[in-house]
């Protein structure tokens, strides 16, 4: 911005000039963040109906339109595994429409895709992490029990004898379980499929032998008896699971995955603006109430502020374009 510079005049008259300039400027800011927002806020979602990122915009959108004094409004706009939202976000230059975004728009889709039509780390301003969860590493249970590091131990022995199904190629995953081979030397065969269903089935039936889901996904075949959970993907325990050990009780050092959803905002979409919806959320997201939903859905709530999450998808992003360069890993 180009600052202008007064005229010569004496230090009183500059100073009173500047001091109602300003008070101008704060008082015309201050009554444009009252104005906003002045109609109905659009939420966009790029995942069906049903999918986890869609739960937790219709469970933040009603306590959001409350605080904001405007409906909030959700709008699933799924494909290319969150993409098509992403990007209807990025473009998006009315002033009043936010997204719930999961973590491969934000940091891995940009080395996944060639033409991907917008810039993860430009086109967006961070507002608040609504969650985030560790996967769940779970194997066919075998016929004689094992712990945990007896399981890595066959697995290291049985090397490309297994095979290990992922909800896609470039999914959270199979990126995630890339890291735990090369950490642990195993080496499994990847198999994509549609869906964690669909691989949960496959499972049962014998054609791969692991996978790392949500533990939400999985929990209901482990406690059943038919899938063994082996760990989280969190370098620590997770409350989530915290019965299960952490990549690093596994031995595999350094690996620390998590899946997380977020709120962002167009980046031209002013400051003030961004502020006051991170101060809302934030509310809304460490109510008792609202974090036990989504505790229950399998998600925990820690650090609510746009530093944080702008901090997680810059070291996501380091950690995911190093993997996939290394590995190869391309979609069209």
């Amino acid at each position: 911005m180009t600052r202008c510079h007064p005229p010569r005049r004496s230090l009183l008259a500059t100073g009173l000039t500047i001091s109602l300039t300003f008070g101008l400027a704060f008082a015309a800011g201050g009554a444009s963040a009252q104005a906003w927002p002045s109609r109905p806020l659009r939420l966009i979602v790029g995942y069906p109906a049903g999918s986890s990122p869609d739960m937790q915009a219709r469970l933040l959108a009603e306590p959001l339109g409350r605080a904001l004094g405007q409906p909030v409004v959700v709008e699933n706009k799924p494909g290319a595994s969150g993409n098509i939202g992403a990007d209807a976000l990025a473009k998006a230059d009315d002033g009043h429409t936010i997204g719930v975004i999961g973590n491969g728009p934000l940091t891995s889709s940009k080395f996944l895709y060639a033409k991907l039509p917008y810039d993860p780390l430009k086109d967006f301003a961070p507002i608040a992490t609504i969650g985030s969860a560790p996967l769940v590493w779970v194997a066919v249970k075998p016929a004689k029990p094992q712990t945990p590091a007896e399981f890595v131990k066959a697995a290291q022995a049985e090397g490309g004898k297994l095979a290990y199904g992922s909800i896609g190629a470039g999914s959270g995953s199979q990126l995630a379980m890339e890291l735990i081979k090369e950490s642990l030397k195993i080496d499994p065969l990847h198999v994509p499929f549609a869906g964690g269903p669909a691989i949960l089935n496959a499972m049962l039936g014998g054609q791969v032998q692991m996978t790392l889901l949500p533990n939400s996904t999985v929990a209901p075949m482990v406690q059943s008896g038919k899938l063994q959970a082996i760990a989280v993907t969190s370098s620590a325990r997770s409350p989530l699971a915290p019965e299960l050990p952490s990549m690093t009780e596994l031995g595999a050092k350094g690996v620390n995955i998590e899946v997380w959803n977020a709120v962002m905002a167009p980046a031209k979409m002013p400051a003030a603006n961004q502020a006051r919806l991170n101060t809302e959320l934030a509310k809304i997201l460490h109510t008792p109430a609202i974090e036990q939903k989504l505790f229950a859905q399998g998600w925990k709530v820690e650090d609510t502020s746009p530093a944080a999450l702008a901090r997680r998808i810059q070291s996501d992003t380091a950690l995911y374009g190093d993997l996939i360069e290394k590995k190869g890993i391309k979609l069209e």
